[in-house]
């Protein structure tokens, strides 16, 4: 099957949080037959701040950000079976998303893949006038990164004809374990951009829990903090490329996960860095939110806190030896049940019949 995926990056995840759950995604339809061409339109400094190159498994267009060279990326990829237009690609997104739902033809399928749900619905509940309202009627199917059934219920409730999650997951061939890497070593490590949603949280459960721990070593990796007011325990490095994801996941003796606020609040949607963080065996301390056993069991294969408190509580309690226990428990569970070859069968299960 031919797919045509209009996204934010594919091959940089500079200030673009979903490169890693597209790649892992689309690799692993490509294991299974497909064929992916990603459109993403050259902003944000992303393609000088490539992660990877362009892969074997999917082709990669880029094209100029303006109305022009929208165009000519929607000429290209109407060819496909599958059209594809995800949430958050920066540039004429509504101009994007008027075209894609209206490509929808007998034998091809048009869909919109959200990646952030939450943030999306509550657009939508708060402005009756959004111009997405219009169109999302049109889309054959809604994708979503995470949220269960409460966001699946909210998409139908706004007129979406279907609404599937198709979770994060694992790509054992790109998240492992390696060898620490001094550069990343401490008690606990943050991975993640700053972002308006989520600052409070990293404010409360990780640099106040750092003033806290002043024998501790706390690392926050991630864009946009360098202004952030931190105590002298906490090392800021800076963006952090996906090629030394692994390292810092294999050298602090736990991973701190915390949720955007609207992702926290539907539940049910598990970060791309939870998934990464298990895949390397690190043990993983994450803030609460509704649907954490479907995918890690508290407890012996993640760590909750629902408090700064409770941050430093778990914090001073871990051992090396437990840290261990629950990471490579992560690992197993992880592995066995939340792969990208799973979330990719799954996709192929909402597809089948729909083109005969």
């Amino acid at each position: 099957m031919k797919w045509s995926f209009y996204g934010s990056s594919l091959v940089s995840a500079y200030w673009n949080g979903a490169a890693t759950y597209y790649r892992g995604l689309i690799r692993a339809l490509a294991d299974r037959g497909h064929e992916v061409t990603f459109y993403e339109p050259d902003a944000y400094n992303r393609q000088e701040n490539r992660d990877i190159p362009d892969p074997e498994w999917a082709k990669v267009h880029v094209y100029a950000p303006t109305e022009d060279g929208m165009r000519n990326a929607l000429r290209l990829g109407a060819h496909a079976d599958v059209i594809v237009k995800a949430s958050g690609v920066g540039v004429l997104d509504q101009e994007l998303e008027s075209a894609v739902a209206g490509m929808n033809r007998p034998g091809r399928l048009v869909a919109f893949w959200d990646v952030d749900a939450p943030a999306t619905l509550d657009r939508l509940e708060k402005d009756p006038d959004d111009p997405f309202h219009a169109v999302l009627a049109n889309f054959d199917l809604i994708f979503t990164y995470g949220g269960g059934e409460p966001v699946s219920r909210k998409y139908r409730a706004f007129g979406a004809k279907q609404c599937v999650p198709i979770y994060n997951a694992l790509d054992p061939t790109t998240h492992y374990r390696v060898a620490p890497d001094p550069k990343f070593a401490g008690t606990l490590g943050f991975l993640g951009n700053r972002l308006p949603d989520r600052e409070k949280r990293v404010e409360e459960y990780f640099i106040e829990a750092a003033k806290n721990l002043a024998g501790e070593t706390f690392v926050l990796g991630g864009s946009g903090w360098v202004d952030k007011a931190v105590p002298a325990n906490l090392r800021y490095l800076g963006h952090i490329y996906t090629k030394e994801h692994n390292a810092f996941n294999s050298s602090t003796k736990a991973v701190l996960n915390l949720s955007r606020d609207s992702m926290a609040s539907y539940g049910f949607s598990p970060a791309t860095r939870v998934f990464e963080a298990a895949g390397a065996a690190a043990c993983i301390i994450t803030d609460h939110w509704a649907g954490i056993e479907h995918f890690l069991e508290p407890g012996t294969e993640i760590l909750v806190a629902r408090s700064k408190d409770e941050v430093i509580e778990i914090v001073t309690a871990l051992t090396p030896r437990r840290a261990a226990q629950i990471g490579n428990a992560a690992l197993k569970r992880i592995s066995e049940q939340h792969t990208y070859s799973q979330r990719a069968a799954l996709v192929e299960r909402v597809l089948e019949g729909r083109f005969t």
